[in-house]
């Protein structure tokens, strides 16, 4: 082999070399070889406890019996039950007054019967105190309710009257239709006459 091609075969390595030991840093850089990572700083996050989970809501009380409120169950009006009236006591002119729902739902009778007296003015003094509307009697379909009327012992002030008229108390401005009872010889006191609210048996109808 010639001096000259030696000499050309020598500078050809030597540049390969050169050109290897000057790429290297870089081709390991770009492999991520010598990259080192930042530190990561303190975690941040919230020290805080975790929320509490919402309590699951309380199962409903409500029935389908009687302890519901039945805000649905309307006062009872002459168009929801018959009425009767029977002799229960002549000295005092006493009568037991009676109310059947006929209806096929549900009524309340609310506070005092309306009685009026005959062709007389004005109407039976409400004697007693009468539950509120949430409280009032409940009536199912056939269920009845009774009140005390007295006329009053004959004191010479008054009237005799052969029959009385009733009406139920809705606490509204519906029109009834009265409904009628015979009630002979009954003497009407202005000063005596009274009746009691309804209730849900006769002995108390007549003692109150």
């Amino acid at each position: 082999m010639s001096t000259v091609r030696r000499a050309a075969l020598v500078l050809t390595t030597l540049s390969a070399a050169l050109a290897l030991t000057a790429c290297g840093p870089a081709e390991d850089d770009a492999a991520g070889g010598t990259v080192t990572a930042t530190p990561a700083g303190p975690s941040t996050a919230s020290s805080e406890p975790p929320s509490k989970p919402s309590k699951p809501s309380a199962p409903s009380t409500s029935s389908g019996g009687g302890s519901s409120a039945d805000y649905d169950v309307f006062p009872c009006s002459t168009f929801d039950v018959t009425f009767t009236a029977s002799l229960a006591e002549p000295t005092t002119s006493s009568y037991l007054l009676k109310v059947t729902n006929k209806g096929t739902k549900a009524c309340r009778a609310l506070g005092h019967p309306v009685v009026t007296f005959g062709d007389l003015d004005g109407a039976a003094t409400e004697r007693g105190a009468a539950p509120g509307i949430e409280d009032a009697l409940r009536l199912e379909p056939g269920e009845s309710a009774y009140a005390g009327l007295m006329g009053g012992a004959d004191d010479g002030k008054g009237r005799t009257v052969g029959s009385i008229a009733m009406t139920m108390n809705t606490e509204s401005d519906l029109e009834q239709t009265p409904l009628t009872a015979s009630t002979p010889d009954l003497y009407v006191s202005p000063d005596i006459n009274s009746v009691t609210p309804w209730v849900n048996n006769v002995e108390d109808a007549l003692s109150l």
